[in-house]
C-alpha cells in the first residue's frame, strides 16, 4: 500500500515513516514529492484514484468547497484525518505519536475497500480504533 502525507504535515515525517515501513512493502511520500506544492486537492486526489493502491493521511479539516469534498468522498481511497489536537502539538510530538499510530493506520487502510474517511485521535488506545467520518 502507498501512503500520501498531505501538505499539512512536514515531508520529513513522510520520509521517516517510509524508512520504517518499506521493509513491510509499503511506501510513504509527501504530497510535495509527487505533486506541485500548489496542486489543487481535486487534481492529486483524482490522480491517486486512477493509480489505485493509495491511502491519504491529512491534518486538513476538509472544509473546502463542495467540489473538493465531493472529490474526497468519491475517490475510493482510505483517508485518515488527524484530529484537531494534532495541530496544537510540536513537530516531535506529532512524529512520535504518528509512529505509534502507524501500524493501526496500515491495518485499517488494508481492510478498507471502496474508500472511507477516519479520524485519528491524538490519544492512542491499545486497540487503535478510529472514528469513521462523513466528508
Amino acid at each position: 500500500m502507498n501512503f500520501l502525507i498531505d501538505n499539512n504535515l512536514p515531508p520529513a515525517i513522510a520520509r521517516a515513516l517510509n524508512e520504517l515501513t518499506k521493509c513491510e512493502g509499503h511506501s510513504v511520500v509527501s504530497l510535495r514529492e509527487r505533486f506541485p506544492a500548489n496542486a489543487a486537492d481535486i487534481d492529486w486526489v483524482t490522480h491517486l484514484k486512477k493509480e489505485g493502491g493509495w491511502a491519504v493521511v491529512s491534518q486538513d479539516k476538509f472544509s473546502k468547497g463542495d467540489a473538493e469534498r465531493f472529490a474526497f468522498r468519491e475517490c475510493g481511497l482510505p483517508i485518515f484525518c488527524l484530529a484537531r489536537q494534532w495541530g496544537q502539538m510540536t513537530y516531535w510530538n506529532k512524529a512520535e505519536n504518528l509512529v505509534r499510530w502507524w501500524p493501526s493506520i496500515i491495518e485499517q487502510a488494508l481492510l478498507v475497500k471502496g474508500g472511507a474517511a477516519f479520524r485519528v485521535p491524538w490519544r492512542f488506545s491499545a486497540t487503535g480504533k478510529f472514528q469513521q467520518l462523513k466528508i
